[in-house]
């Protein structure tokens, strides 16, 4: 199935290969195609190929260097490491590069290569690279300072000390993924976040089972424009850090909570609260349907066996958007029984529909 905007690319494509039919233009070989062109021509075909074109001739090489912003290498299940140094000095245009793997094949010299020539990437996805050490963060540090976009999940083997030094550096980062990085994030891992990027949007600290609320609070302090944060698993976190979160980031829109036994009922009624004194309009945007624009739309408290359910409606009730009813599972409780009495909005208004309360007349 071809999308609409590959589509438009191959009939601009076409009307090139058109125009300068027109004007008498003779292509005999792949050099003969002007570079645009074949920047055009790479915009419809897929990575494997891209890697190919690369090795036909230098005008190929050059539509690569001026004109390719976006890679993935996802695909290569060896010699990815041998790969991305071939490749390195040739996209130095490159904004989005997707490096994932499913066995470890990136080495600290393929990333520092990046680093050497990618000045302007954005993106970049190195989650379980298992191989990598504090080497490689170093090197992004220094090479590519415009980074927007981090995932870093499953690397195991860096140190907060080297977060803290990326953070001093990549200042613009609004979305890093830190899941299961138990060594490279701790409190002061967090209060370097806190302190140095203060325009972060998105953090999944899942399983990083050494943080405390400490760490929490000055990435609450520092990050006041948090919106998806997951601190699944984080076992030492008390009700202050959900607190400080919800005092502190107000555009909170997703938080994850699961295994942290340690909440209680003092986080949902602080949640609640700050729905409340945060949003003062939010009831009229209900009946407007809009209620999805404000408030939580997402929380797993699943396996927070200390709540109650009284203190789990109110928040259920503060934010509309989170829904327990079927298919719309937003508010995730799976494991605590004692809340299953906990119901959103929709599922009360289901109940009413089919049980009206009677006229006084009749």
């Amino acid at each position: 199935m071809v999308m609409v905007g590959e589509e438009t690319s191959s009939m601009e494509v076409d009307q090139c290969f058109l125009k300068m039919k027109m004007e008498g233009v003779s292509i005999k070989e792949w050099k003969d195609i002007p570079v645009e062109l074949l920047i055009r021509i790479l915009s419809l075909v897929d990575d494997r190929n891209v890697i190919v074109a690369s090795g036909v001739c230098s005008g190929w090489r050059d539509a690569i260097s001026l004109g390719l912003t976006r890679l993935c290498l996802s695909w290569c299940n060896n010699n990815m490491n041998r790969l991305v140094l071939s490749l390195a000095p040739k996209v130095a245009k490159l904004q989005t590069l997707i490096l994932r793997q499913d066995k470890p094949q990136l080495e600290d010299n393929a990333v520092e290569a990046i680093a050497n020539h990618c000045h302007e990437l954005q993106e970049l996805d190195l989650s379980k690279s298992l191989r990598l050490t504090d080497r490689s963060l170093y090197a992004l540090a220094h090479g590519c300072p415009d980074l927007t976009k981090l995932n870093l999940s499953g690397c195991t083997s860096f140190s907060d000390t080297a977060i803290a030094y990326l953070t001093r550096f990549c200042r613009k980062l609004k979305v890093l993924n830190l899941c299961g990085c138990v060594n490279a994030v701790s409190d002061y891992a967090l209060e370097a976040i806190g302190n140095n990027c203060n325009q972060m949007q998105s953090l999944n600290l899942g399983w990083c089972e050494n943080i405390s609320d400490e760490g929490v609070m000055s990435l609450a302090y520092g990050c006041p424009d948090l919106r998806t944060l997951d601190l699944c698993g984080c076992v030492l976190i008390t009700d202050e850090s959900v607190v400080a979160l919800a005092d502190w980031c107000v555009h909170l829109r997703s938080l994850g909570l699961y295994y942290c036994r340690n909440i209680t009922d003092r986080a949902m009624y602080s949640l609640a609260q700050s729905g409340v004194k945060n949003k003062p309009g939010s009831w009229k945007s209900v009946k407007k349907g809009k209620y999805d624009e404000e408030g939580l739309r997402s929380l797993n408290i699943s396996q927070c066996t200390a709540l109650t359910p009284s203190a789990v409606q109110a928040v259920c009730d503060t934010f509309p958007a989170l829904h327990t009813c079927s298919g719309r599972h937003s508010l995730v409780m799976s494991g605590c029984l004692n809340l299953t009495s906990v119901h959103c909005a929709c599922i009360l208004q289901a109940h009413r529909a089919h049980n009206p309360v009677p006229h006084p007349a009749h």
